[in-house]
C-alpha cells in the first residue's frame, strides 16, 4: 500500500523501510543495552537476527513483543484478561481508553487482541514528549505507533491535529487496521477518567460528512483498563505535592523515563480489559441538528459511562473509597484483612516517596483518591443507567 507522503512525519514505518531502521537500531548502544536487559540470557546477535527476520510490523510484534509481554505479565502481574465479547474480531475499531500506564496500556491490548483472534493489533497514538532519544522513535514506529506532535504554536497545532485526524481515518478506512488512543492527553493521575472533548474534535477533523458521520467512520470502542495496583502510584502522589508546593514545577523527560521503567517492571496485581460495544449505533440515535458543543459533550459523556461501567474493581478500590470518605458504603466488597493489607500497602508506598518536606497526610489522600475513583465513578454510572 502506498501511504500518502503527507503522513510520513507521523506514521509507523512501512515494511520496505524496516531493514534500514533495523540496522540503525541494532547499531545503537542504548538500544542494545535495553534489549540485553529485557531479554536476559539471550545473546544480542540472536536478537538481532530475529529482528532482521521480521518482514513487517505485525511480525515484529509477534516475534519480539509478544513473548516479552507474556514473560513480563508472568513476572509482574497476577494475570491479564480481556472481555471483547461485544465487538467482532473481524471488525476494525478505534479503541478509546482510560490511561493507566505510559507504555503498557496499548502493549497489553495488542497481546490481548492476538489472543482473542483479531488477526491484527493496533496502530498506537504516542506523544512526542515520550521520544527521549532517536532510537526510541525508531522503535515505536516499528511497533505500529504514530506520533502525536505537541507543543507547537496554535496554527501549527491545528495543522498537526488535522493531519492526525486524517491519518486515523486513513488507518481505519484504507489500511483496515485498529487504533488505540487515550481518552485524554497524559494519564489521569487521580484515576478520575474523563474524555477530553478536544480529542473528539480532533477526530472529527478527518473523514467526510457531518460530525456524527465522521465519528462513526472511526468505529469508536470505549475500552476500560483496570489495574489492581498501579506501579507508578507513589510517583504520581509525589508529582501532586511538587505541583502544589513548587511554583511552576513541571515534569522532565527523565521523569517520564522513570515512570516508563517503573510502570513496566513494577507490581500490577490483576489486570483486566473490557471492550464496550462500538458506539456507532448509539451515535445514530443522536439528533442530526444537535449543536456541536452539545454533541461533543454527549459523546464524551457516553464514552465515560461505558468506561466506568467496564471497570473491574478489586477489594482495594472499595476499601479506598470507604477510607477516603470515612464511611462503610462498600464494606460488603472487602474483608477486614483486605482493608488492613491495603492500608499496609499505602504506608509502604508513602515510605518510597522522597521529598524534603513530605506531607504524609496529603500523599495518603492522593493515593486513596487514585484507588477510590474507579469505584466511585462506576457506582455513579450504575445509578445513572438505572
Amino acid at each position: 500500500m502506498n501511504t500518502p507522503s503527507k503522513f510520513d512525519p507521523i506514521r509507523p514505518y512501512d515494511p520496505e523501510e524496516l531493514p534500514a531502521v533495523y540496522e540503525r537500531l541494532i547499531a545503537d548502544p542504548q538500544f542494545r543495552t535495553v534489549m540485553e536487559y529485557i531479554f536476559r540470557g539471550v545473546p544480542f546477535e540472536a536478537l538481532a537476527a530475529k529482528i532482521r527476520s521480521c518482514r513487517d510490523n505485525l511480525e515484529f510484534q509477534e516475534k519480539l513483543c509478544y513473548g516479552f509481554l507474556v514473560s513480563l505479565l508472568a513476572q509482574t502481574s497476577d494475570g491479564c484478561t480481556m472481555d471483547s465479547s461485544q465487538v467482532a474480531t473481524d471488525g476494525r475499531y478505534t479503541f478509546v481508553s482510560n490511561h493507566r500506564d505510559i507504555v503498557l496500556d496499548s502493549a497489553f491490548l495488542d497481546k490481548m487482541l492476538f489472543d482473542a483472534g483479531f488477526g491484527t493489533t493496533c496502530e498506537i497514538a504516542i506523544g512526542d514528549n515520550l521520544l527521549a532519544a532517536p532510537w526510541i522513535e525508531d522503535l515505536v514506529r516499528v511497533n505500529k505507533s504514530f506520533i502525536v506532535r505537541r507543543g507547537a504554536a496554535i496554527k501549527e497545532m491545528l495543522a498537526n491535529s488535522r493531519l492526525m485526524a486524517e491519518y486515523m481515518h486513513y488507518v481505519i478506512q484504507e489500511k483496515h487496521d485498529n487504533i488505540w488512543i487515550a481518552q485524554r492527553e497524559g494519564r489521569a493521575k487521580d484515576s478520575n477518567d474523563r474524555t477530553q472533548q478536544s480529542l473528539l474534535k480532533m477526530m472529527a477533523m478527518g473523514g467526510e460528512g457531518s460530525v456524527i458521520e465522521r465519528l462513526t467512520q472511526l468505529h469508536i470502542v470505549p475500552l476500560a483498563i483496570s489495574y489492581e495496583y498501579d506501579p507508578c502510584d507513589y510517583l504520581k502522589a509525589r508529582e501532586y505535592q511538587l505541583k502544589r508546593d513548587v511554583e511552576g514545577w513541571k515534569k522532565t523527560k527523565a521523569d517520564d523515563v522513570m515512570s516508563m521503567q517503573t510502570g513496566i517492571m513494577g507490581r500490577k496485581g490483576r489486570i483486566h480489559y473490557h471492550c464496550a460495544p462500538c458506539i456507532d449505533g448509539w451515535l445514530a440515535t443522536l439528533p442530526a441538528d444537535l449543536p456541536k458543543g452539545e454533541l461533543f459533550a454527549a459523546v464524551a459523556g457516553h464514552i465515560d459511562r461505558e468506561i466506568h461501567l467496564g471497570y473491574r474493581l478489586y477489594p482495594n478500590n472499595y476499601a479506598a473509597a470507604d477510607l477516603l470518605r470515612g464511611n462503610k458504603d462498600f464494606s460488603d466488597r472487602y474483608t477486614q484483612a483486605d482493608r488492613a493489607a491495603f492500608e499496609e500497602y499505602l504506608d509502604s508506598r508513602i515510605a518510597m516517596i522522597e521529598l524534603p518536606e513530605k506531607d504524609t497526610d496529603y500523599l495518603r489522600e492522593r493515593l486513596l483518591t487514585m484507588y477510590a475513583n474507579p469505584a466511585i465513578n462506576r457506582q455513579a454510572a450504575l445509578e445513572e443507567s438505572v
